[in-house]
């Protein structure tokens, strides 16, 4: 399938002058002089970034060692805490008075933590944690609520040189007992009760329950932040958090290891077969957190950032947790969600706290914007949100009318917008925009960060012309690559490293480069990608022009499943902007919006079915569930675990819509 030519369609918005003048990577020709520098001498590139970034106790001297590719290992001979660099360091520097994290809890209060207060906090936990007889290596697995306390105690364990993994606190019992038993953690650190919405959700129940269904006998404490003081179970593993760190010392010397040591395993879930724990190590993963903060969202000191991922997922770990405590910024934390107590509370957030740089989800954008056009009183209009001056996409290609919207409406037309792509398993930004730098077209992820090589090649390797889609690779290691996948290297090379992709690195995505910038736009996952008639196209590319359909469309989702004439068919699950329609009414919209497709893609882009929701089946993240929809396309029975769900019951409207 030709990717489309996107100058011709869409709009170019170029960096503001303002922000380019000021900005760490000023221009074009700033951006191509380091893309220059590093397509010329690779490591070289690397090692004189991290030099600049990261504080070593032990210099490293040798920069890469690719003997046992894919096994990369860079800067092995270093020594560093990753701890140290984001806290201790920046209190050397005169940082320690200056507010590190502005916490908003879900009812509103608001506290500020500051460099040295964190720093004391962290080196509190860290001494509890080597009381209960924590060291270098071993697993910590943290359950947590969106808190101070869940950064503490990931800093907590990257200073004693533990392992951390933390799991997301909407995952089931079953869920978070696969993570423990996979990890072998020796402790657990969890809360009483979580807050979203005003509702307390236990957490330390399912700790209990997932300890109660076995294989997780290694675990010897659970560690409970009080968050809400409501009743829970007690055991005699049990500690309570406050307790156990009351009674230890402010400083803590952080364990200096070698620069590929685990920091942490995080585990990315798939529809079959068990979660993968993607490992990353210590110096590479925080060269990239570092980096990309400060020259993706051109941090300044004076910078409020807020990134309103989860610590759960990668996200919130490297722009969170590690990226903006290790370039010494301000940012903020938040408990809640984007609804609570309305929908105009990320808007309120962003005039109360004078965020600068705004990093969220489609997914939150277009639930927004549906939440915007049937109430005014929410509108970001009605906020005052001058103090933006970046904004930021993160977690699926964002479609170009939501782009647009986000510009317009959130940023005042003055904001560039930045669509980032990576993933888990590449530790930070691989594509994304630089805002004093790049041209901006609405569904773009335009250009890979320099020094990554990102390419788009067919099914044995081979480069595809410009203009033509293919799979994404990436050519050249880079330092906060995973490492492994926890204890199964035969998965590592099947996952990433196919022998007939010439040792790139596959991301799994499917992906198409214009024909006249070069730059990149994302059409979904290799199993997203759809067949229909001998055709392949993207099911990013149908759901972009779905909600393109602005009058009609809030939010779409496109799956495939099996057709005997075409072998597969376009399933298209539909929010409308009104009320859900019925009967002939449905029928009339459906036809409207095949027309409109056929218009914008083409006829063999029409979807065979089309159901109208309500809503669509998505995590408490906000992270649609495209895996329980194409069971629904097939007429499945859902078989898979939906403790995860915000919504469980919308799969039952949706199998009755068909």
């Amino acid at each position: 399938m030709n990717a489309p030519d996107l100058p011709s369609r869409l709009p170019v918005y170029a960096p503001p002058e303002a922000l380019s003048r000021t900005a760490h990577i000023a221009g074009r020709a700033a951006y191509d002089a380091l893309v220059a520098e590093a397509d010329a001498d690779h490591e070289g590139y690397w090692a004189r970034l991290a030099r600049e970034f990261i504080g070593w106790k032990t210099p490293f001297t040798k920069t890469l060692d690719s003997s046992d590719a894919p096994y990369y290992r860079w800067f092995e001979d270093g020594t560093l805490n990753v701890s140290w660099n984001c806290l201790d360091r920046q209190v050397e520097a005169g940082k320690g008075n200056k507010v590190a994290i502005i916490f908003e809890s879900d009812d509103g209060k608001v506290t500020h933590t500051t460099y040295s207060q964190l720093l004391a906090q962290t080196c509190r936990m860290a001494n509890a944690l080597k009381a209960r007889g924590v060291k270098k290596g071993d697993r910590v697995v943290i359950y947590m609520p969106m808190s101070v306390e869940g950064v503490v105690a990931m800093q907590a364990c990257a200073r004693l040189g533990a392992v951390h993994s933390v799991v997301f606190g909407g995952f089931s019992a079953h869920a978070l007992r696969d993570r423990i038993a996979d990890t072998g953690a020796a402790v657990v650190i969890t809360a009483d009760q979580q807050v979203r919405a005003g509702k307390q959700l236990p957490l330390k129940a399912m700790v209990d329950e997932a300890l109660a269904l076995g294989g997780c006998e290694a675990v010897e404490s659970v560690i409970v932040y009080r968050r809400t003081g409501g009743p829970i179970a007690w055991t005699p593993r049990d500690l309570w958090m406050h307790e156990i760190t009351e009674a230890q010392g402010d400083h803590r010397e952080p364990e200096w290891v070698g620069a590929e040591h685990p920091l942490f395993l995080l585990y990315t879930s798939g529809s079959t077969g068990k979660p993968k724990g993607v490992q990353h190590c210590s110096g590479g993963y925080l060269l990239h957190a570092a980096l990309t903060t400060k020259w993706t969202f051109d941090m300044h000191d004076d910078d409020v950032f807020w990134c309103t991922a989860d610590i759960g997922w990668v996200t919130g770990h490297t722009y969170i947790a590690y990226g903006p405590l290790a370039i010494g910024a301000t940012e903020v934390v938040f408990e809640g969600v984007p609804t609570f107590p309305d929908a105009g509370r990320f808007w309120q957030m962003i005039e109360r706290h004078g965020v600068t740089v705004f990093y969220t989800a489609p997914t939150a954008i277009r639930s927004l914007i549906k939440a915007a056009e049937g109430n005014s009183a929410v509108h970001p209009d009605r906020y005052d949100l001058r103090s933006l001056r970046v904004l930021g996409s993160v977690g699926e290609p964002i479609n170009p009318a939501a782009w647009e919207w986000y510009r317009k409406h959130v940023g005042g037309g003055r904001c560039p917008v930045l669509d980032t792509w990576w993933q888990t398993e590449t530790g930070g930004h691989m594509i994304t925009p630089l805002p004093g730098a790049t041209d901006l077209v609405p569904g773009s992820c335009t250009l890979p960060f320099p020094g990554i090589a990102a390419a788009i090649v067919d099914e044995m390797g081979n480069d595809v012309p410009n203009g033509e889609s293919g799979l994404l690779v990436i050519k050249k290691p880079w330092p906060s690559m995973i490492r492994a996948v926890w204890g199964d290297d035969a998965r590592y090379r099947s996952s990433y490293y196919p022998p007939e992709l010439r040792g790139y690195y596959l991301a799994g995505d499917g992906a198409a480069r214009d024909a006249l910038t070069g730059y990149f736009t994302i059409g979904g996952r290799i199993d997203d990608v759809l067949n229909v008639s001998g055709h392949r196209m993207g099911t990013m590319e149908i759901e972009s022009a779905l909600v393109a359909c602005t009058a009609l469309v809030a939010e779409a989702a496109v799956v495939g499943r099996p057709d005997d004439t075409t072998g597969e068919a376009i399933c298209a699950f539909v929010v409308l902007k009104q009320p859900r329609p019925e009967g002939k009414e449905a029928d009339r919209l459906a036809a409207e919006l095949r027309a409109w497709i056929g218009k914008e893609i083409g006829p063999i882009a029409k979807p065979k079915e089309i159901r109208f929701a309500d809503n669509l089946p998505k995590t408490r993240s906000g992270k649609i569930m495209r895996r329980l929809l194409r069971s629904v396309a097939k007429g499945e029975a859902i078989t898979q675990d939906v403790s995860t769900l915000e919504n469980p019951a919308i799969l039952d409207q949706l199998t009755e819509a068909h």
